[in-house]
């Protein structure tokens, strides 16, 4: 199992393998003990690093149709488009009010919601709000199945604390395409709390956002899914940062606010800074920590969210990057001359959690284990006709969540929730590390890790729980919880 564990942190696809370096700088995806057979049975690309030839730029904030005291309205619309991400090329995508991901949509605590929905694809989709406490029927999970040239409206009132989340396709079997054409989205929630605290918060001049994908091109600078898919999650070659190629941070020797979202079919991310510089943690998937943490490095999963603060004046020279565990380059960061000081607040949240917790059993038990073709939850494959589990509306209950190591092997799985915000208890009986001290949706697991995790619903309805690895869960390693 160690040396299982250690080969998961050094491949790029972060599995039990044998590591390989070929003249084309491809990784194979193999898995031990099994094969992949079929469309989706393709080499994985190792990541090229990032050139930062372009200038990052940062998606739109998304502006209501109607706002009324405490109620706004919005229109999202998934559409196909055309977007010149290599000079002189158009490269086809898919997107939300435009050609490639989404403008950033921010919410308010206490507003009452009303967005329009409407599917000009040519393919169904949904719209899945991920990591926002909604109902079931709000949620856009694969019941919610909007056809192509069709329309839906949900409702729902904003109830939690600001938090950095994000919006995506959730149809059955289609996801992880639609996902690496283009169809992705931040989603904000400011509350007075957020507004009142002393962070960089002006959005694209010290609050910046950061959606890390990585895609491969065709040579004519096409986005072709089945080229490239593989069985246990899609990697890319080329790093895209909001929806820019080869993208470079341009700002000031100043203190700044990266919102990190790993937005990657499967990819994970273990960030860091090349010249070793520290970063201090101050939110995860559904909040502000109580303090911030400060650290060296952080392991995203693919879904995951962190917030981080990064003070640029302490910076030797004008540039530096941001960087994986192999060091390859994710972000390049150029600095201007000008240097701003400045400091940050210390406490940030409140974060209750009933002792009694921590003592206490678990009530549900989720397994995950497989690759490849069998990939399940519990030794089952998703069926939208099973209820797996049922909850009471408000309660709060211990889950277990095992990734366990079989006969075929093992791999780091992101497990992830519908419709709530959970805490992490433990991870193999130990208490969590600092990153996951604040709400989560979503939990990367290493094989052969356990954590349990205090769940909540605070709303009624049917909810999927998944495998965040998007060709997983196309695959079935999902279930359903229904709230009652």
């Amino acid at each position: 199992m160690a040396i299982v564990a250690t080969s998961v942190l050094l491949t790029a696809c972060n599995q039990a393998q044998t590591e390989k370096e070929n003249t084309n700088s491809k990784e194979t995806h193999s898995m031990m003990h099994t094969k992949q057979n079929g469309a989706m049975d393709h080499e994985q690309k190792k990541l090229q690093n990032n050139t930062g030839e372009n200038t990052l730029t940062f998606p739109a904030v998304l502006q209501p149709d109607a706002k009324k005291g405490n109620h706004v309205t919005y229109t999202i619309t998934a559409q196909t488009g055309k977007s010149e991400l290599f000079k002189g090329h158009q490269t086809e995508t898919f997107g939300y009010n435009g050609s490639l991901l989404g403008q950033t949509l921010r919410l308010e605590e206490g507003q009452d919601v009303t967005i329009h929905l409407k599917n000009k694809l040519k393919e169904a989709t949904t719209f899945h709000w991920h990591g926002l406490e909604v109902s079931g029927d709000a949620d856009g999970g694969p019941h919610k199945l909007i056809e192509a040239g069709g329309e839906q409206t949900i409702h729902f009132k904003v109830t939690q604390q600001a938090a950095t989340l994000w919006y995506h396709p959730h149809p059955m079997g289609n996801t992880a395409q639609q996902v690496y054409k283009g169809l992705a989205g931040l989603l904000y929630i400011d509350d007075m709390k957020s507004k009142a605290l002393d962070i960089p918060k002006t959005y694209g001049e010290d609050d910046f956002p950061i959606i890390l994908q990585d895609r491969t091109f065709t040579k004519d600078q096409q986005l072709v899914y089945k080229d490239v898919a593989n069985i246990d999650g899609t990697y890319g070659d080329t790093m895209m940062i909001n929806g820019v190629v080869n993208a470079a941070l341009h700002t000031d020797k100043k203190l700044v606010r990266l919102r990190i979202l790993n937005g990657s079919n499967a990819r994970n991310y273990h960030v860091h800074f090349d010249q070793n510089i520290a970063f201090t943690q101050i939110a995860t998937d559904g909040g502000f920590l109580e303090t911030p943490k400060k650290m060296s490095d952080l392991l995203l999963g693919a879904g995951e969210r962190a917030e981080i603060l990064v003070d640029f004046s302490k910076v030797k020279g004008n540039s530096l990057n941001l960087v994986d565990q192999d060091g390859t380059v994710l972000m390049p960061i150029q600095l201007s001359k000008n240097v701003v000081t400045s400091s940050a607040t210390t406490k940030l949240n409140t974060i209750n959690t009933d002792e009694k917790l921590y003592e206490q059993e678990a009530s549900k038990v989720v397994k995950m284990e497989g690759m490849g073709e069998n990939v399940t939850i519990n030794g089952q494959k998703f069926d939208e006709n099973r209820i797996d589990f049922t909850q009471k509306q408000g309660a709060t209950e211990v889950w277990e969540i095992e990734n366990a190591i079989t006969d075929e092997g093992g791999m780091i799985h992101p497990f992830h929730i519908h419709g709530t915000q959970f805490q992490v208890l433990s991870i193999n009986g130990e208490k969590p590390e600092a990153s996951l001290q604040g709400y989560k949706d979503t939990i990367t697991l290493q094989p052969g890790q356990k954590a349990k995790i205090a769940v909540t619903f605070p709303y009624k309805g049917t909810y999927m729980f998944h495998c965040h690895i998007l060709e997983h869960e196309d695959n079935g390693m999902m279930g359903q919880i229904q709230v009652k």
